[in-house]
């Protein structure tokens, strides 16, 4: 088959071998817990690749093309290969070290684990808290980063787009009274390095300088429970506030918000990125969070 040199991203084999094997879209979709727009969407994309229809579309459903089918053997051939790696593993699985912000780690990636390993059972991860202002944290197989790209040599590519929001406790706000952005105080602002005031500030249309008073936390977790305490009012990504929002431990003060110009990527460098294993989990990231 003739198309691209780069590698095809591993969720859309997933998605090829197991609609060939079952049938259909559908049969796949209900394997993988997903879509059949989404199995559809995986396909297309190997069909674009590879410049060759894989599944012939018919008013019953589906099948393979003569292309599909020379395409599904060279699949399957390497899934087996995958599978002889992680049987002849120590402990009976390939492995792989992902570095991640304790925030996103424990909110964002933790919650989610269990569909990486629903879909790949032969691949085992070992999860490391990077601290989100180390100068050089150490490096890993994958790793994700809070920032603004590029962060060192490796390709890097965005996790998601996400705004700044201001939250406070609901019990904070029965006490103090906030109908505008301009009614906050620098001293009820808590801070961290990671975001700017001044920029959301900024994109309300306030000339505000950068609060100099308040406490100041590194991580996002940590700077959600003191808002959460009532310490104060946080501005962070709606995202990773999320189930602070949820639990109805934080409220988000104002209806405005604004596109943070930091965000999480992740890394991989060249050298992993030859690890069918970590392309893996590379792909399965950038599609949960896309």
């Amino acid at each position: 088959m003739k198309g691209s040199n780069r590698l095809p991203p591993m969720h859309a084999l997933v998605a090829f071998e197991s609609a060939a094997r079952l049938g259909g879209f559908a049969q796949a979709a209900g394997e993988l817990c997903i879509t059949p727009s989404a199995v559809s969407h995986r396909i297309r994309l190997l069909e674009d690749m590879w410049s060759e229809q894989l599944f012939e579309r018919l008013p019953t459903g589906v099948r393979l093309s003569d292309a599909g089918q020379r395409y599904l053997n060279d699949v399957c051939e390497a899934f087996d290969k995958l599978s002889q790696l992680t049987r002849s593993d120590t402990h009976g699985a390939a492995r792989l070290s992902v570095g991640a912000p304790p925030t996103f780690a424990r909110n964002l990636l933790i919650p989610r684990l269990p569909d990486f390993y629903r879909q790949f059972p032969g691949i085992d991860i070992d999860v490391a808290i990077v601290a989100p202002m180390h100068h050089k944290p150490d490096r890993h197989d994958v790793d994700v980063r809070f920032g603004k790209a590029p962060f060192d040599e490796r390709p890097c590519s965005k996790l998601f787009d996400d705004e700044l929001v201001v939250l406070a406790a609901p019990t904070y706000l029965a006490q103090r009274k906030l109908s505008s952005p301009a009614d906050l105080r620098d001293d009820e602002s808590l801070r961290t390095p990671l975001v700017s005031w001044r920029e959301w500030f900024a994109g309300v249309g306030l000339a505000r300088r950068e609060p100099t008073r308040g406490a100041m936390f590194t991580d996002f977790g940590l700077l959600l429970e003191a808002a959460a305490s009532g310490m104060g009012v946080a501005l962070c990504l709606r995202r990773v506030a999320g189930q602070w929002i949820d639990a109805g431990k934080l409220t988000q003060v104002f209806s405005v918000g604004w596109p943070s110009p930091a965000t999480y990527h992740v890394l991989v460098g060249h050298e992993q990125a030859r690890r069918v294993e970590v392309t893996a989990f590379g792909d399965w990231l950038r599609e949960t969070f896309a």
